[in-house]
């Protein structure tokens, strides 16, 4: 089975008051056509992995070994529009990768079909829902043909429907065997989806196992909330 090997991966980053590490020696592997979520407290070091995944940014040290390209959904799905319409956007990659012009519509026209926003496909971007521009991302990185797709905070500002709408695009990856990674800190959400758990503290990897070994872990000492706390009264909603 393909993976993507996490090797000893350290970052280094030079500041006004001395060197800052975000991941320190992090390791592990990720299957291909699963879903791995991350999980961590804000600055624990998930969107630079994430980048470094991508190729986005190089470590200090150590090596990522993946059998494929990596796309991103960023937390602001806004900077990831190109296009005045989704149409016009997805179309950007195909060409990029220069494919013929019906192979361009093509791709625009499945992809658009795969995220349901065929409907939406002359409408204009900016005005899409947070969960709309989300799947916007997703139908270009199919359009490409990417097999690897990485989520960072995709929850981030979203109401009840357009988290689902999120969840329901993952659920639908999963199924066409993309290789998903999803980082948030909002467990709740998403963690049923997950073949595999990992947890970033302040740039370590503390924890590495499936979502039901995780919740056996004692979460809070990485300041995650576990998503297990259940409510019964009106004084159980706020978190103290």
């Amino acid at each position: 089975m393909n993976k993507i090997a996490i090797d000893g991966i350290t970052k280094i980053y030079a500041t006004s008051e001395g060197n800052k590490t975000a991941l320190n020696n992090v390791s592990f592997q990720i299957d291909e056509g699963s879903v791995t979520v991350i999980g961590g407290e804000n600055g624990s070091g998930k969107s630079v992995l994430m980048n470094i995944i991508a190729g986005l940014e190089k470590p200090t040290s150590g090596k990522i070994h993946s059998f494929a390209k990596a796309g991103l959904v960023f937390q602001e799905a806004d900077t990831q529009i190109l296009g005045e319409t989704p149409r016009e956007d997805i179309s950007f990659g195909p060409k990029n990768q220069k494919k013929s012009k019906i192979q361009v519509e093509q791709a625009v026209e499945n992809s658009l079909e795969q995220v349901g926003l065929a409907k939406k496909a002359d409408y204009p971007a900016r005005f899409l829902s947070g969960g709309e521009k989300r799947r916007l991302a997703v139908a270009c990185m199919l359009a490409m043909e990417l097999p690897v797709i990485i989520f960072d905070e995709p929850y981030a500002n979203l109401d009840y429907g357009g988290v689902k709408q999120v969840n329901a695009l993952v659920k639908r990856l999963h199924g066409q065997k993309k290789t998903v990674i999803i980082l948030t800190h909002e467990l709740e959400k998403c963690l049923g989806l997950a073949d595999k758990f990992v947890v970033l503290f302040r740039g370590d990897k503390v924890f590495d196992g499936t979502a039901q070994e995780g919740l056996l872990q004692n979460l809070e000492q990485w300041n995650i909330r576990n998503p297990l706390n259940a409510y019964s009264k009106v004084e159980d909603l706020v978190w103290l």
